[in-house]
């Protein structure tokens, strides 16, 4: 046999098996890991997502949590399981952004994965106690300009975009506030309301209760609308700032992951994505189903990096050996 007819054999060998492997997934479970603990955006982004999808593609869609790292330990084992599709990585647009900055040693790059989707957005809002003497965010530059170092702002981390957003803002109007991290949205909100911080950069999701309750207020959307949640609430575009930062949610797996797998995968989702129950849902805790191609997730992830990147390095932000 010659060697072209013996390549010609192994190619259609391999084009068959990639076919009967496409035909058949999922055989089995999928896992969608999220890098977050359970409770928190991140976390109900990936379960909403799981549970919709469990149907579409007719296996169980389960969520594993691991939390840490700022997303390094769960990119981390997404890049070290099998490339079959089989397990997925729901990623915050804020970790791919951030974590390289953190690590001594880089734990993972964009390369380790192949985008699937981008599943969901959310725009970043500031909020503030309803006793805070500003309503609008010219009121707070005025108010912060007149009272240096009196006003406490938290986020749900330091390095995490709901805190780079409303610190790039600030460098761009010249105030600064005090910086108090938390570990995640649940201590951060419980500190607003104790009184312990003043202002909070997060999304309308963790905090829409109390902004229906009338304990906390929004100052500003930092997106493209108003949120039907909040309609009260003005876009920053409105209050004359061009500032626009939105809270993403990611669906990839890892690289070399067979294309007609991922080509499936995408398109179950974007089939989620446009069922009414599902926007419906995704509406009530102020998320925006998304849905693009693997190509335009990939151009959204390189625009995010190259946007947020000056930001983070220009924090200086220490370094740890551990992810």
């Amino acid at each position: 046999m010659s060697l072209n007819r013996k390549k010609f054999i192994a190619l259609a060998t391999a084009l068959v098996a990639g076919g009967a492997m496409a035909q058949g997934y999922p055989a089995k479970p999928i896992t969608l890991v999220v890098p977050a603990a359970a409770g928190g955006t991140t976390d109900l982004a990936g379960r909403m997502l799981a549970q919709a999808l469990t149907p579409v593609v007719g296996q169980q869609v389960v969520v594993d949590n691991k939390a840490g790292g700022n997303g390094a330990i769960a990119a981390s084992l997404v890049k070290r399981a099998p490339a079959d599709g089989y397990t997925l990585l729901m990623q915050y647009s804020g970790y791919h952004v951030i974590s390289p900055h953190l690590m001594k040693q880089q734990q993972w790059e964009l390369a380790d994965f192949q985008p699937i989707a981008n599943v969901l957005s959310a725009p970043q809002i500031i909020v503030v106690r309803d006793d805070v003497p500003a309503r609008t965010l010219a009121e707070l530059v005025a108010y912060a300009k007149a009272n240096p170092g009196k006003i406490n702002r938290g986020s749900p981390g330091a390095a995490i975009l709901s805190n780079l957003a409303p610190v790039a803002f600030e460098q761009s109007v010249g105030i600064s506030t005090n910086h108090i991290p938390f570990n995640g949205d649940a201590q951060a909100i419980q500190a607003m309301l104790s009184g312990s911080i003043d202002i909070y950069g997060t999304s309308i999701t963790s905090s829409l209760p109390h902004i229906k309750s009338g304990k906390f207020r929004v100052l500003g959307v930092m997106g493209a609308q108003r949120l039907p949640q909040a309609p009260d609430g003005p876009t920053f575009k409105e209050q004359g700032y061009n500032f626009e930062a939105p809270l993403r949610y990611y669906l990839s797996t890892r690289s070399g992951a067979p294309k007609e797998t991922v080509d499936h995968l995408n398109k179950a989702i974007n089939e989620v994505l446009k069922d009414p129950a599902f926007i419906e849902r995704a509406h009530a805790v102020g998320m925006e189903p998304r849905g693009t191609t693997p190509q335009e997730m990939d151009k959204l992830l390189n625009e995010e990096i190259g946007r947020w990147n000056p930001m983070v390095k220009s924090l200086n932000l220490p370094k740890s050996d551990k992810s």
